[in-house]
């Protein structure tokens, strides 16, 4: 037997697999609880339930985790700079590259340098003078990212010697564009850098509590992490490249489906406890992208086409304008945060009881996960705060030991140090007993609070039951609508290539109400309906996705092991690499001189009469390195032994206003592949 180990670390559950590759089947596995306060616990609980001699018998580990598309989602990480170069902060505002970049503008410090499209001219800025005026703003960053206009084509001067500069002064991990891209939007290269650099923390933690729980198990082999593509990458180069990690549990749940149920046309749709991931396959390939956008993020990170949006298990259920609704943050359930300290259902009954009723939400509680590293960074209210909880546990309803009109923990909440409990959709299951782990009293009990809060507001008096209901069909409603603007862009890209505009959200709700109650609309209606196939994987999907399916016309497939689809998916992934080569025109007075191939030591010239053996030339100088960083990345991911590669060439041209046609230049793409 040849045994491979995956695990799959969620926001709310860690999963782990023992996995068979001569026979492909699961061999053993295991689900734990995600601990956000030490993750090596989750992932030791999931190990428990794979034997010793599997494990020790393991060839190697396959991680995959949500927790970076989660800080994505959650806008969570470090504190990161950007350093920006080729552009001004005007420009910036002009496209609004905080929405639709990411950019915040505090965190990026544009230098308007003069580099040239073609690389030959570099205007390296004054390192010395830009310290001496923005040394507070570099201070306060825990991260920094550089990136320069055409990096792809000077070989990123300006990025390597601020690096060089910089790293000398402030000792914080440093990111540059051109080692994550080459591409040419120096927006999405820059949004690319800063996104890393704020999760450089992020995987560090992962990867580094996966190690403590390996040693824990006495489990000693290679480890290996799932990239947004889908492929495999070493922990040494996840450790510098996070951002390739943002897709990570999404993928692998591609790969986990495709290997659980083969079928040709899918949505796959997965729920987990803070996000829905909802991919296609079309003729049984996976749809790619060529740059993930995730929240406010636009990345040139490539990878399988994913749609993930704010629902789980962990949701939080609020009530806002007087109106049920689901957030899109995750809280911890409230029965779960009950199962770890019981005096909590002392403490909610003590709220019901009292005749105070606030239109904030009294009922939920912020616990301490983590100490800061540096408290004077904070305000007096966010180090009030954290004093108080290191006592324990705090309702914000117990004005004795927090004011919920003054209280400041949106960052402390953001950067992972404070966590909420509250109510959830897992609550609400509880309640309807299609999940029974935790607490069902504090379920309860938050449940009545929130009826009675709605009863204040609307008069119409709810059982805890109906309440549950109500919740049930916010979540369903929420898939639904997803899946229908997915199925709508996929259909007329060109329309909606800007998304699906949100007044469509009136016509799915009406939509939705019509399907629920079975009623025919006497002229016209929508009638939205899927020819695919629904997979449903996560743990509460098969609650859900099924009303859905029905209310499409669709068929639902819940595979066996769908539970732990992510994890099994990590360990079937596979390593491969690409690497694209530029080519381009030179040009002259008199017309086309020859080509320039761009390499990572500097442009390669090719010039000559006869244009079409000078292109060959460029074109094979331009297979081979191609073909060098594939090989040379799919090693650096951890490929050992004898490797395939692909090539593809796209050359592009344009018509000029005589009918001509113009070169716009070739790119070379080699894929270096070693399956397992």
């Amino acid at each position: 037997m040849r045994i491979g180990i995956g695990i799959d670390t969620g926001g709310t559950y860690t999963d782990a697999v023992a996995f068979d590759f001569e026979e492909r089947k699961v061999l053993a596995k295991g689900k734990s609880r995600t601990t956000k306060e030490d993750l090596s616990v989750g992932i030791t609980g999931a190990l428990d339930f794979i034997s010793a001699d599997l494990r020790q018998s393991a060839e190697f580990i396959a991680l995959s985790t949500t927790l970076a598309t989660n800080a994505c989602v959650e806008n969570k990480g470090c504190r990161a700079r950007l350093v920006l170069m080729g552009t001004t902060e005007k420009v910036l505002r002009r496209i609004d590259a905080q929405k639709n970049y990411g950019l915040s503008y505090e965190d990026v410090l544009c230098l308007n340098t003069k580099c040239s499209f073609d690389g030959s001219v570099v205007d390296e800025p004054d390192w010395e003078t830009l310290v001496a005026q923005h040394d507070e703003w570099f201070e306060q960053a825990q991260a920094i990212s550089l990136c320069e206009a055409n990096a792809a084509r000077n070989g990123a001067v300006c990025e390597r010697a601020g690096k060089a500069y910089l790293s000398k002064r402030y000792q914080v991990p440093f990111v540059m564009g051109c080692e994550l891209s080459h591409d040419v939007n120096m927006m999405s290269r820059g949004a690319t850098a800063l996104l890393n650099a704020r999760l450089l923390p992020v995987i560090d933690e992962f990867l580094s509590a996966t190690k403590r729980a390996l040693a824990r198990q006495g489990v000693a082999c290679p480890v290996m992490i799932v990239r947004s593509d889908g492929s495999l990458m070493g922990e040494d180069l996840a450790f510098e490249r996070p951002v390739e990690t943002i897709l990570s549990g999404p993928a692998a749940s591609v790969h986990g489906s495709r290997e659980l149920a083969s079928l040709e046309n899918c949505l796959i749709v997965d729920i987990g406890g803070t996000t829905t991931d909802i991919s296609l396959v079309k003729g049984g390939e996976p749809v790619m992208t060529d740059g993930i956008r995730i929240g406010n993020w636009k990345t040139q990170a490539k990878g399988v086409f994913i749609e993930t949006f704010g629902l789980g298990g962990d949701t939080a259920v609020q009530v806002r304008n007087g109106v049920l609704s689901l957030a899109s943050r995750r809280v911890e359930p409230i029965s779960a945060a009950a199962e770890r300290w019981p005096e909590l259902v002392d403490q909610l009954e003590a709220l019901l009881a009292s005749p105070v009723r606030s239109v904030k939400p009294a009922f939920e509680v912020l616990y301490l996960v983590r100490e800061p590293k540096d408290l004077s960074a904070y305000s007096d209210g966010e180090r009030e705060l954290v004093e108080e909880l290191r006592h324990g546990p705090c309702m914000v309803g117990d004005r004795s030991r927090i004011d919920a009109y003054t209280l400041d923990s949106e960052r402390l909440e953001s950067e992972g140090i404070v966590m909420r409990a509250g109510l959830t959709p897992t609550d609400a299951m509880q309640i309807k007993g299609d999940f029974e782990r935790y607490d069902t009293r504090a379920a309860r009990l938050a449940m009545r609070y929130v009826a009675e809060m709605l009863d204040g507001i609307d008069g119409r008096a709810r059982s805890v039951e109906q309440l549950a209901d109500d919740i049930y069909d916010l979540v369903e409603y929420r898939l639904y609508a997803s899946v229908v603007k997915i199925l709508m862009r996929d259909r007329y890209p060109r329309a909606y290539r800007d998304g699906v505009p949100e007044h469509v959200d009136e016509v799915l709700a009406q939509e939705w109400e019509r399907v629920k109650s079975g009623q025919e609309a006497p002229l016209f209606d929508m009638g939205f309906s899927c020819r695919g196939t629904l997979v449903g994987i996560g743990a509460p999907t098969h609650i859900f996705l099924p009303r859905v399916a029905s209310a499409l016309g669709a068929r639902c497939v819940i595979p066996e092991h769908a539970e732990v689809a992510n994890a099994v998916g990590a360990v079937v992934a596979n390593i491969n690499a690409r690497a694209s080569v530029e080519i381009s025109v030179i040009d002259s007075a008199a017309g086309p001189a020859g080509y320039a191939v761009h390499t990572a030591a500097g442009n390669a010239a090719f010039e000559g009469e006869d244009l079409d053996e000078v292109y060959e030339q460029a074109l094979e100088c331009a297979r081979a390195e191609a073909t060098r960083l594939a090989e040379a990345e799919a090693r650096r991911r951890g490929a050992i032994g004898e490797l395939s590669f692909r090539e593809s060439t796209k050359r592009k041209r344009g018509a000029i206003a005589d009918g001509q046609q113009l070169d716009l230049g070739t790119t070379v793409t080699v894929l270096a592949s070693q399956a397992r």
